[in-house]
């Protein structure tokens, strides 16, 4: 009879160590951590502690993931209200800029509208943009990641600034009307290309 066929007859038959009792005193297996033998109870004590170690890692794993979730939803809350709060454009993004680069570490922030644009055509993020940028934040389906700057968007940036990185969200409501890029070494950007969005557009006359 090999092991696996023991095995079997072990798994099938849990009744065998009732009648067996006192051969459980004298079967002695191989500690885990080390080369003595050691009875089979003490062995199980020894599996039943290694689990309860890994669980206790896991929960605290769960607690940490739950403290962080907490916080980055704490921020965003606070961001929004600070969104809505804002009394114009201006005000919107800089509200906008300061959430991201302060609460969520970004290091460079830009952004650029298009379309029918407000009085204050002043702002940097109001200047011309080209037509394949706008084709290429029309076709976004979902905010893009990677380590390039589509067309002149690379320009939006500090030029002195060591950037591995980049994310772009696409600015839209019931049409795209801008492109936020943001220059990093982030998570929940869908969420913020659209809080970015309702957060701007009330402030731009509608087509």
């Amino acid at each position: 009879m090999d092991a696996s066929a023991v095995a079997e007859y072990l798994k099938e038959n849990p009744g065998f160590f009732e009648q067996y009792a006192d051969l459980l005193a004298e079967i002695f297996v191989p500690h885990p951590h080390g080369g003595r033998a050691i009875p089979i109870a003490e062995r199980q004590i020894v599996t039943l502690r290694e689990k309860n170690t890994q669980l206790e890692t896991k929960l605290q794993e769960l607690i940490q993931y739950g403290t962080e979730n907490d916080a980055i939803s704490e921020k965003l809350h606070r961001s929004t209200l600070a969104l809505f709060a804002a009394p114009d454009l201006e005000t919107t993004l800089g509200v906008l800029y300061h959430s991201l680069q302060d609460d969520f570490r970004v290091p460079q922030v830009a952004l650029r509208l298009w379309g029918r644009v407000p009085e204050q055509s002043y702002m940097p993020e109001l200047a011309a943009t080209s037509q394949e940028l706008r084709e290429y934040a029309a076709g976004l389906g979902t905010p893009y990641c990677g380590t390039q700057a589509p067309f002149e968007s690379r320009d939006w940036f500090d030029a002195h600034a060591t950037l591995k990185s980049f994310a772009f969200l696409p600015l839209r409501t019931h049409h795209t009307f801008g492109l936020l890029g943001l220059g990093m070494g982030t998570m929940y950007l869908t969420r913020l290309a659209e809080l970015a969005s309702v957060a701007t557009a009330r402030f731009l006359p509608q087509s």
